[in-house]
């Protein structure tokens, strides 16, 4: 019996890449097999802690710690070619240098380049809190400095759509899509928000829309990207119209606002509609492509530049306080925007 619980313990401790020979058989005349080197070193494979990081990670989004695209960006950077490299390895025998080299040839944003490091600094964290290391090699660099050097600049800029091109947009437009790009010019929302509207969440009454609910990697969510992010957005005559318009088509199932007209159901992800309706769209309207996201941008710099107060447009937008909006939409703000104004009207004749 105490064989047997011993031979349960060691799998178990195996499959959680846990195991240490030495502490199970410290005589044994195989140990140096199981040990790096001769100084006793835990052998501890970096494949499985980073499997178990991964199990954490879907974890914490089960309890609504973390949002699902977060999640999804650091599994997908989990299971990467760059992290590849380091799956065979023993967490004990990665170097600073390492570290270093491997960041600096990453070629990509700072944005990006943060999916893959802060896995990997939770894994070695983890390891030196675990006594599996004896430093984590992340405190022997610089990190600000080394992105500073060796990431490249995003080349994303905010170009809002003029009112011209948004004219064409809507008018290339079929009649099953034209509710939702209007209504989405009128709005602003994230692409997520804008997928997980239901018909419940609408108060034509007061001319408003509730906004608690995100759909990213085909799971929603009944939480928002940032607390910030559960809020009411106001709806112009524009926008009201844009959803009577719509009622025909999806108020009935009193679900989704927005349907993929293709399929007669719900969006499954931003992507789908990016290259089933977007694209196509920008072709047929003849205007040179940019990405979706630029119709946020489009509303924000729109109510700025009409004079509205950057505080309220933060309001509209989500953030959690005026400073992205300042940083971000800095340049579409009149000198005189203190001035408080009528909401514009971005209707397109």
């Amino acid at each position: 019996q105490q064989a047997g619980g011993l031979r349960m313990e060691i799998q178990r401790k195996i499959q959680t890449g846990e195991f240490v020979f030495r502490d199970f058989f410290p005589n044994s005349a195989k140990l140096a097999l199981f040990e790096s080197g001769s100084s006793g070193k835990k052998v501890v494979n970096l494949g499985k802690l980073m499997d178990a990081q991964q199990t954490t990670y879907e974890r914490q989004e089960l309890n609504n710690k973390l949002s699902a695209s977060t999640v999804a960006g650091y599994v997908k950077a989990l299971k990467s070619e760059k992290m590849k490299i380091w799956r065979d390895r023993d967490v004990g025998d990665v170097t600073p240098s390492e570290i270093r080299a491997w960041i600096s040839a990453f070629n990509t944003t700072a944005k990006t380049a943060k999916n893959f490091i802060i896995p990997m600094r939770s894994i070695l964290k983890d390891a030196l809190n675990d006594d599996r290391i004896t430093f984590d090699p992340f405190e022997r660099i610089d990190l600000p400095k080394l992105l500073s050097q060796t990431a490249r600049d995003s080349e994303y800029r905010i170009d809002p759509f003029s009112k011209e091109e948004r004219g064409k947009l809507i008018q290339a437009c079929r009649p099953d899509e034209r509710p939702l790009v209007e209504f989405w010019f009128q709005t602003g929302l994230r692409p997520s928000e804008l997928h997980a509207l239901r018909w419940s969440r609408i108060d034509l009454l007061d001319k408003r829309i509730m906004i608690d609910m995100v759909q990213v990697e085909k799971k929603e969510q009944a939480r928002t990207k940032t607390a910030a992010g559960t809020r009411w957005v106001n709806l112009n005559p524009e926008a009201v119209a844009a959803l009577e318009a719509q009622k025909a088509m999806t108020l009935l199932a009193n679900e989704h606002v927005w349907h993929n007209p293709r399929q007669g159901k719900a969006w499954a992800t931003a992507d789908q509609m990016r290259k089933t309706l977007w694209v196509p769209l920008c072709a047929r309207a003849e205007i040179e492509y940019r990405n979706p996201y630029q119709v946020r941008h489009t509303f924000a710099s729109g109510l700025l530049t009409s004079g509205e107060n950057p505080w309220f447009v933060a309001e509209q937008l989500g953030h959690a306080d005026v400073t992205m909006v300042f940083t971000t939409y800095g340049k579409f703000i009149p000198k005189d925007y203190q001035k408080p104004k009528v909401q514009p009207n971005l209707k397109v004749v």
